[in-house]
């Protein structure tokens, strides 16, 4: 019994001993783990900004340094004259006003049209809704190339060609993938929303209009941020429709630098890059927090 009552103490002395061990090697791994992300974040940060430093860097450069190998990774001087040379004389300000009419007249066209239709494959009940549904999924598999002669030879029958018409138009019919996107965010939201809204006589114009759309700001401010950044850099659809000069938009003026036999200016060439780059990066970061929270909204009612 002596032996007993004796090896207790020592048993529970062993175990008190060995819980800080545990817990010191359990927060050990947890740190390291936590360090080993963040090495792995901070490497493909640096991946991804490398291209932006090395847009800086040239547009910062001399002509003869921007083309000097092996490259010259800071320039020996600063020639912060590049940038007012470059916008002045790619007629910048004038790209970037239809530039910026173009993305946002598109931006209003596809939030209107895609959060209508979604509301009526997400809310409203007609036979073979499910079956048009998958069928306007399923022109997500049809490449753009198929549908690019068609279209031009329709719009340039009705005489829209040199004109952002062909740009815009479209966009008031929908996209197959925001309209998936949004159609999974309204599933999210609870039906009784409606219901209430029927029993106090509203139409589903207005319930669309007064309930779904505030409900659904995230979802929203996503499709526009991808819209914008998305027709901000579209370069094939100007560049078959407008011919005009003066209605060129930025990725148009961008190309006019590009000349053959290696006699491209590269030093003016990233210094407009990274000026028509300036809006995007803006939007994003203005508008972040909507862009985050649509993201993980849809994504956990999606």
């Amino acid at each position: 019994m002596a032996e007993q009552t004796l090896s207790r103490p020592l048993a529970a002395s062993s175990v008190a001993r060995r819980k800080p061990t545990i817990l010191r090697s359990a927060r050990f791994q947890e740190n390291l783990v936590r360090t080993i992300a963040t090495l792995i974040c901070f490497a493909g940060l640096v991946i991804v900004l490398f291209p932006v430093f090395w847009m800086l860097s040239t547009s910062l450069k001399g002509p003869i340094e921007a083309l000097k190998s092996p490259p010259i990774w800071i320039p020996t001087k600063i020639h912060w004259e590049n940038y007012p040379d470059a916008l002045s004389i790619n007629h910048f300000t004038l790209y970037f006003m239809n530039t910026l009419y173009f993305s946002l007249m598109v931006v209003v066209a596809e939030v209107i049209s895609n959060s209508f239709i979604a509301f009526g494959f997400a809310r409203l009940r007609a036979p073979g809704r499910q079956f048009l549904f998958y069928f306007v999924l399923a022109t997500l598999m049809i490449p753009g190339e198929v549908t690019l002669i068609p279209q031009y030879i329709l719009f340039s029958k009705i005489g829209w060609t040199n004109t952002f018409w062909p740009l815009i138009t479209p966009a008031w019919f929908g996209s197959a993938y925001l309209i998936f996107l949004l159609r999974q965010f309204y599933m999210g939201i609870p039906k009784e929303y409606d219901e209430a809204a029927i029993i106090e006589g509203a139409s589903w114009l207005k319930i669309w209009r007064s309930i779904i759309l505030p409900l659904s700001k995230p979802a929203l401010g996503v499709m526009a941020i991808m819209s914008f950044i998305f027709h901000w850099n579209l370069y094939q659809g100007p560049l078959i429709y407008i011919n005009d000069n003066s209605k060129f938009t930025l990725s148009l003026g961008l190309s006019m630098f590009q000349t053959p036999f290696g006699g491209t200016p590269w030093h003016w060439y990233m210094a407009y890059s990274l000026a028509s780059l300036l809006p995007c990066i803006i939007v994003f970061f203005v508008a972040q927090r909507y862009f985050i929270q649509g993201i993980v909204v849809s994504g956990v009612k999606g």
